[in-house]
């Protein structure tokens, strides 16, 4: 049986899970709903303080959807009842982050013009500015998989380097960093 897969998932207090016909999962909780479509290999079963995902099967395939459903479903239920916070670091003189609204981003990272992204509605961003620290990106949502995908589309507009480590990085990320050219020896 797959190690993921046959985890049970506990239910905070205040989120609910409902599993259609169609094998829609929807789960609720105080922070908003999500849903996600599932195979219909597999099966959810809950209790009042466990969900429970089964398969039918012992196909590779099978098993491998097993451990996929359970994690998007622990993540779906944390979601709903925690949140996820993603924050981001500019790093670089003159790099800025401003925020007009609580889901327009405007960048300025040495191009020669700013970058505006207008996130998705589910995702909120906040930016912090303080004296002598470098400028912070602060993404807030429901919905890790979407979450992600918009911290890794603005750190994909610059990348840190690997000489100076100039560029759009993670918090407490750490990167691998390269010497410079060194001087010929006479």
């Amino acid at each position: 049986m797959s190690r993921i897969g046959k985890l049970p998932i506990e239910l905070p207090k205040g989120v609910k899970i409902n599993v259609s016909d169609k094998n829609l999962v929807t789960v609720e909780g105080p922070l908003g709903k999500l849903q996600q479509q599932i195979d219909s290999a597999i099966t959810i079963e809950s209790d009042s303080n466990n969900v429970y995902v089964k398969r039918h099967t012992e196909l590779k395939k099978h098993k491998a959807m097993h451990g996929l459903y359970r994690a998007l479903i622990a993540n779906m239920i944390t979601g709903v009842s925690n949140g996820y916070t993603i924050e981001q670091e500019l790093v670089g003189v003159g790099y800025k982050a401003t925020n007009t609204s609580k889901n327009q981003l405007e960048l300025t990272l040495g191009y020669s013009h700013n970058i505006i992204m207008i996130l998705p509605q589910e995702v909120n961003v906040e930016t912090i500015t303080e004296r002598g620290k470098n400028p912070r990106i602060i993404l807030k949502s429901i919905d890790k998989q979407l979450i992600g995908m918009v911290a890794s589309k603005i750190r994909s507009l610059r990348a840190p380097e690997p000489y100076k480590g100039k560029g759009i990085k993670f918090v407490n990320e750490v990167l691998r960093r390269k010497a410079g050219k060194s001087a010929a020896a006479k």
